[in-house]
């Protein structure tokens, strides 16, 4: 019975899935981080934020969250180029999620001394 169900099922149909590619990729997650924590931040302010990223990689993460609606990139146009990113109102409704994982790796992270079993 169990066997049938395995095999017919598709996890590609899954909400969770959904939510994966949406934020799987090394810095999609550390940056709506970033967007939760600061509110707007600017392309360099990001690239500080995450260290040892590249301007492409940064620049494709970027446009693929904001793709997927996401985050909002604002530009201001001056010389030099501003360009800002925030969190979208799809993206604040993501952030439930990413604080629940940010307060079960505070909970169970290697040399935390009141770790809760």
């Amino acid at each position: 019975m169990i066997i049938n169900y395995i095999e017919k099922a598709n996890f590609e149909d899954t909400g969770f899935s959904y939510t994966l590619s949406l934020i799987s990729g090394k810095y999609k997650m550390v940056i709506l981080y970033c967007l939760m924590e600061f509110k707007t931040v600017r392309f360099n302010e990001l690239k500080r934020y995450l260290k040892k990223v590249s301007d492409k990689s940064l620049s494709q993460n970027l446009k693929e969250l904001e793709a997927d609606g996401l985050i909002a990139r604002k530009v201001y146009p001056q010389i030099p180029p501003k360009v800002e990113y925030s969190l979208t109102e799809k993206g604040k409704s993501l952030m439930l999620v990413l604080d629940q994982l940010c307060v079960w790796g505070e909970e169970h992270r290697p040399g935390r001394k009141d770790r809760r079993i």
